[in-house]
């Protein structure tokens, strides 16, 4: 079904399926433009023991009929930081507003976890990508920034956001309602909804 014509569900990683299509997602457009590295494989292949029960979360949007059309993931570090890494759309659904939604998402996730800082590193090739962390609130940061010094050779841009001025008591409008706020309707397309969990891991190990 197509995603212009679905609402699109934003929820946490839950099950087999939802391991599968993170893996397969990102596998794709990494693959496409990059290179897959024995890192990459050691997180896509196992997402639930490389970035959830470490302390971070993986999210997936989802159509009413359950297809899984995108993912992004949080890796959660000491000091209250988070990192954005591995975030893909399916291609037939790019264009549709939903990777604006999940990085949205992600951002007031980590907020609710009591995260202070979030931020990410790209490439100078995803000028797409790029442009919508810039309108989400990302700013450029150096290396000098980072909670790690061996960080992706292939990130020759850096961003970060400053979580501690995120409202995360926004409340999340699903499809068709009137009264949704003007800044959460440029940030959510309408027929996208977001509905993450609370609650955090006392482990904060690094995954990429």
């Amino acid at each position: 079904m197509a995603a212009t014509s679905d609402t699109v569900h934003i929820t946490p990683l839950t099950d087999a399926e939802d391991a599968e299509a993170f893996q397969r997602i990102n596998a794709a457009w990494i693959s496409e433009l990059f290179s897959l590295t024995d890192e990459d494989r050691r997180v896509l292949d196992d997402p639930v023991g490389q970035i959830i029960a470490p302390g971070g979360a993986v999210l997936i949007a989802r159509t009413d009929d359950d297809a899984r059309v995108g993912c992004v993931a949080l890796l959660s570090y000491p000091g209250d930081v988070f990192e954005l890494s591995k975030m893909g759309v399916t291609p037939e659904t790019q264009g549709h507003g939903i990777g604006n939604a999940l990085i949205r998402a992600a951002v007031e996730h980590a907020a609710a976890r009591g995260g202070r800082r979030l931020f990410l590193g790209t490439n100078s090739r995803l000028q797409p990508a790029i442009h919508l962390y810039e309108r989400a609130g990302f700013r450029r940061i150096t290396k000098d920034d980072l909670p790690v010094d061996d960080y992706y050779a292939r990130a020759d841009i850096l961003m970060g956001m400053d979580l501690t001025t995120v409202n995360t008591d926004a409340p999340h409008h699903p499809a068709g309602d009137n009264g949704a706020r003007q800044a959460r309707a440029e940030s959510l397309p309408a027929n996208v909804s977001s509905s993450t969990t609370d609650g955090r891991h006392e482990s904060a190990r690094s995954r990429r």
